[in-house]
């Protein structure tokens, strides 16, 4: 049976990101997939990470860059941007910030985001 989704779960960051995970492991208890809404603030960034997962970014607004071991990719409104499981990524978004989903396969886990510190 389809499960209805009435509102996200907010995930607590550092840094002033807001996360709102619709589907995964918190929200839905779902690990093959998770789906969460990201609004970050103007100048935020994170560390580096090697995640086992695929992530897909939509960005929403604003602009999303995307640091990899092959150079940076920025990535616009209206653009998406696929990082495979094992590819090194640091997320980082520009000085208006940014609104984007983030899709993962399989589910975010904290455990499976290898950040470096």
């Amino acid at each position: 049976m389809p499960q209805l989704i009435e509102a996200p779960t907010r995930i607590p960051v550092p840094g002033g990101k807001v996360i709102d995970e619709y589907v995964g492991a918190v929200t839905s208890g779902t690990r093959e997939v998770s789906v969460a809404h990201m609004t970050a603030p103007a100048g935020w960034d994170e560390p580096a990470q090697t995640p086992e997962f695929d992530e897909v970014t939509l960005v929403l607004s604003g602009l999303v860059r995307v640091e990899h071991d092959g150079g940076v990719l920025d990535v616009a409104a209206g653009q998406a941007v696929l990082a495979k499981a094992g590819e090194r990524v640091r997320y980082s978004v520009g000085p208006e910030g940014a609104q984007y989903v983030a899709v993962c396969l399989p589910a975010f886990a904290p455990e499976l985001a290898h950040r470096e510190d």
